[in-house]
């Protein structure tokens, strides 16, 4: 009964949270939508020319104009409140419900062995900000699961061996590039959501790309015994499929 209702409280402060951002665009803070498409729109064009000095500088300007534009929202302030009020309403309640110990007496089992388990080394971490890479020279190849804020990845598989099968990139980002590179005898699969971009997957190119999904394979990957299944998630940036 308490885990429904704590369901059903988060369910509804979601809601709330919606149509008090709703309502603060609509009728309290009509710049808002203008304030948070200026800071994409520098934090994009910073990313987009990494070389020159002035870009780096328009791309951070970008990021300081975004954290304030968002920290002076009235439902970011409303969302901080709810959090912490949950939190206190959390601590009454677990000082209301002491815990109680039981003693049960049973007959001694036999106990069972754990499950020795093997842990591999990932190929990248989760970041939130700066540029992953493969290794330039040969390496072992491990399935990609990662998520990073602003940055940009690129994945060269031509310097790995990949198991027979299927391997498995997901990749979630919030601003920046995906690249991956693949060798001419492989199938893929791309599934790429994003809501500001282009994608290019071999010679297909979508440079029109606005809050949608994009979904594409070779005609071979059914049946191929070794091939690559590639999920990507941006909200501005781009995705490049190539062959090397």
């Amino acid at each position: 009964m308490f885990k429904n209702y704590k369901n059903d409280y988060i369910e509804w402060l979601i809601i709330f949270g919606v149509v008090l951002l709703l309502l603060e665009i609509l009728f309290f803070n009509k710049g808002l939508i203008f304030s948070l498409f200026v800071a994409g729109g520098m934090i994009y064009l910073g990313r987009k020319k990494q070389g020159r000095p002035r870009r780096k500088w328009l791309f951070y300007g970008g990021i300081v104009f975004l954290a304030i534009s968002v920290f002076n929202m009235m439902t970011f302030k409303f969302l901080l409140l709810a959090i912490l009020l949950h939190l206190f309403i959390q601590f009454l309640n677990a000082k209301k419900r002491p815990n109680k110990i039981t003693v049960e007496l049973s007959k001694p089992e036999q106990t069972v062995q754990a499950e020795t388990l093997i842990q591999t080394k990932p190929l990248f971490e989760n970041i939130f900000l700066g540029q992953q890479k493969t290794p330039l020279g040969i390496y072992e190849w491990n399935d990609v699961n990662i998520q990073a804020g602003i940055g940009d990845t690129v994945i060269d598989l031509s310097y790995t061996m990949l198991p027979k099968g299927e391997t498995v990139i997901f990749i979630r980002n919030l601003i920046g590039n995906i690249q991956i590179l693949v060798p001419y005898d492989l199938e893929v699969t791309v599934n790429h959501s994003a809501v500001i971009g282009r994608t290019k997957v071999f010679e297909n190119q979508n440079s029109k790309l606005f809050n949608s999904v994009f979904q594409v394979k070779t005609p071979g990957y059914d049946a191929a015994e070794q091939k690559v299944k590639i999920f990507t998630s941006l909200i501005v940036g781009n995705v490049e499929v190539s062959r090397i």
